[in-house]
């Protein structure tokens, strides 16, 4: 009996093992197979978008991201599943693109706090939490997200020697960009027509390609910069549109 007892015991133990290392793997490779990154539009402050940052809005939603844009940097067959932004800024840009997808935008929220110190703290912690989400997230699976960030988050090398590793605070650490040849270490203040596609194998959380996009509106939005990267952007004090988004 006791021998009896002991066995079921431990079968009980082992299929709960196996379970939760099952839940693990599960987790542990949950990476989206495309993850579309591009910084929040030309700001007023940081509540709202300029008149350029809103033209921006339109544009990408007419040229790149919208359903049935020009130049889509989507397929029918891999159509974006999530949308997340983290400023009020970022989620003005991709608002009107998500209208024509019928998607919500998944609001990680960080709102201007009483100091740039909070406020930089307040995108630390929500970044980390959102690509923790992002690289973890069966729902994500196999799945094409598109991220709209706060630059300095994206890319920035002095966050990146102050925080390191499981610190880590940029999405360039924080989804292993690093590792890719052409992954710039800053995103530059001035660029705001940029895109980063991240590819990832199946069932890995470790990217396999980066390539960058800049975004090109021609003719149908003639105010909206399109400057090379690290070039400025020929915005002055007068548009109305500051650099801090």
């Amino acid at each position: 009996m006791a021998a009896a007892a002991s066995l079921r015991a431990m079968l009980i133990r082992l299929t709960l093992a196996s379970a939760l290392l099952a839940a693990c793997l599960t987790t542990a490779f949950a990476a989206p197979s495309r993850i579309v990154i591009l910084r929040g539009g030309e700001a007023a402050d940081a509540w709202k978008l300029c008149e350029i940052g809103q033209q921006r809005a339109q544009a990408l939603k007419y040229n790149y991201l919208g359903h049935e844009a020009a130049k889509s940097l989507f397929t029918e067959e891999a159509p974006p599943a999530f949308f997340f932004a983290l400023t009020p800024p970022t989620a003005a840009l991709i608002a009107p693109v998500v209208d024509g997808w019928t998607k919500p935008v998944i609001f990680y929220s960080v709102l201007p706090q009483a100091s740039q110190k909070d406020t930089v703290e307040a995108l630390n912690v929500r970044t980390r939490e959102a690509a923790g989400n992002i690289l973890n997230n069966p729902a994500l699976r196999g799945k094409t997200v598109v991220m709209v960030w706060e630059h300095t988050h994206i890319a920035d090398k002095e966050l990146d020697a102050k925080y390191e590793r499981e610190s880590a605070v940029t999405l360039r650490q924080l989804f292993h960009l690093d590792i890719l040849p052409g992954v710039p270490r800053d995103w530059p203040d001035d660029n705001h027509d940029y895109f980063w596609i991240v590819d990832f194998p199946e069932s890995s959380n470790v990217p396999s390609k980066f390539e960058m996009v800049k975004q090109e509106f021609g003719k149908s939005f003639p105010k909206v910069p399109a400057n090379d990267w690290g070039e400025p952007s020929g915005l002055d004090a007068g548009s109305g549109c500051t650099t801090e988004n």
